[in-house]
């Protein structure tokens, strides 16, 4: 039985402390929360066990679950390595892998270290979104598990097995461009049209009167929060501005086809779009 200590309890850490405890891989938890609100949310609601502070959390924790902003992971996973015993582990849940696995890849440490992305969420933040279940079903990437050990990559497969996740593994290079195309450029895209119907609105005060569940589902990811979002967007930016041009190409096409009223060219671009449902159902 292990005491997991989770730093930052937002929505993943939060979700991850409940299934955790509940499903019996943790027998205690511990959480680090650096808002005090936020901090005594939790442990009234009884995601943690106790809420310690930073230095407690490293030296009681046999796992430590960084699930701060990927800015914050930066800087923290190697201060951890640098802290912890020979025996403790210690993964990140960031949403990019690259700048994280680079920090650390020399660290005398690295082993102990798992850099894991679990592809799970909702656009509400807090550990007040916590939830049981977010990670049932969904894939959970490993970032260059080759350079863990075998003893704290098979402890962390463990854990996700707990959490239902189904592992994949991958360069943390590779790890950013793909999530460019089916994560990143998703918020983006829905921050736009979020600021782009809300200019409209200034002037329509009926628009969101008007508004279904198409709209309501396309705009969902604008409720993200910025404190997550910036560091991923500047992070990642090399992979995001490609996947954002192609994207502004596609744009253009639709705009050059509807302007001309060239019918026979919108069809096409709608039914090679068609095609994503023998890959999404």
């Amino acid at each position: 039985m292990r005491t997991v200590g989770i730093i930052g309890l937002g929505l993943i850490g939060g979700s991850m402390a409940i299934d955790l405890k509940r499903r019996g891989f943790a027998q205690k938890v511990l959480g680090v929360e650096r808002d005090s609100i936020a901090a005594e949310a939790a442990k009234t609601i009884g995601l943690v066990d106790e809420v310690v502070n930073y230095d407690a959390c490293i030296q009681g924790a046999d796992i430590l679950v960084v699930a701060v902003p990927v800015s914050a992971a930066v800087k923290m996973v190697p201060d951890i390595l640098d802290r912890m015993s020979p025996e403790q582990i210690v993964i990140d849940v960031c949403s990019t892998k690259s700048q994280v696995c680079h920090a650390t890849q020399y660290h005398p440490r690295r082993g102990r270290f798992v850099s894991t992305h679990p592809m799970a969420g909702t656009e509400y933040s807090g550990p007040w979104a916590a939830q049981p279940g977010l990670f049932d079903g969904r894939a959970c990437i490993f970032a260059n598990s080759e350079e863990s050990s075998p003893e704290a990559l098979k402890a962390i497969e463990e854990m996700y097995g707990v959490l239902n996740m189904r592992p994949i593994y991958m360069n943390a290079d590779q790890h950013d461009v793909h999530t460019a195309y089916v994560s990143h450029i998703s918020h983006v895209t829905s921050f736009a049209l979020a600021l782009t119907v809300l200019d409209k609105e200034k002037d329509e005060k009926h628009i969101f009167d008007l508004a279904s569940g198409g709209f309501s589902s396309t705009v969902r990811l604008a409720k993200s929060s910025a404190d997550m979002w910036v560091p991923i967007l500047t992070q990642n930016h090399d992979n995001i501005l490609q996947v954002m041009d192609t994207y502004i190409g596609k744009m253009q096409a639709f705009r050059d086809a509807i302007a001309t009223y060239d019918e026979d060219s919108i069809r096409e671009m709608i039914d090679q779009a068609n095609r994503i449902k023998k890959i999404l159902r």
